[in-house]
């Protein structure tokens, strides 16, 4: 055999494995894209999934147990720069719109118990902060960037998602909307 012929042989077999290879690839992909397990995402209008979660006092919060008042319900870690920012604003909102039937209920995500209290005694925190240890909570609401609130009415319907860190008035504005 020629080495032009011996190079066409190596040259077609290359073909042919990338070929293989290539389908192999697109056939695992159309798979996992068939056969994913979707899970519902949440949407505005939802009735908002309702949750037990214990707060850094030891206090149970059940979400349900909210029905008839606002809910601004703030996921965030202790890690996140915007979170950081937003904190110092929910504070004060928080106490101008309690006594209106809107309550703040912060969850933590995968800080330890010790760096969320000193977090929450660093900006002098009142309202209750929960976390959730098993994240259960963030899959149920399909919280991906932190922060991410949800704005949830007294019927425990979800009025609006916001992703991403929010300045004063942005809190204000939608603490007034979930006021019942």
């Amino acid at each position: 055999m020629s080495k032009a012929e011996q190079f066409a042989k190596k040259r077609k077999n290359r073909l042919m494995i990338r070929t293989v290879v290539l389908f192999l690839l697109f056939g695992a992909v159309i798979f996992a894209i068939v056969s994913k397990d979707t899970e519902k995402v949440l949407a505005i209008g939802d009735k908002a999934p309702d949750f037990e979660l214990v707060d850094l006092e030891g206090n149970k919060h059940k979400l349900s147990e909210y029905e008839g008042q606002g809910v601004f319900l703030n996921f965030w870690g202790s890690w996140c720069g915007p979170c950081k920012t937003e904190m110092p604003f929910m504070e004060r909102q928080s106490k101008e719109f309690e006594e209106k039937g809107v309550h703040i209920l912060a969850i933590n995500i995968k800080d330890t118990r010790l760096k969320a209290e000193s977090f929450r005694d660093q900006y002098g925190l009142t309202f209750p902060i929960a976390q959730d240890k098993d994240e259960s909570v963030r899959r149920a609401y399909n919280v991906i960037p932190l922060p991410t609130t949800i704005l949830i009415n007294k019927d425990g319907y979800i009025e609006q998602i916001i992703a991403g860190g929010m300045d004063e008035e942005q809190i204000q504005e939608a603490m007034e909307s979930i006021q019942p």
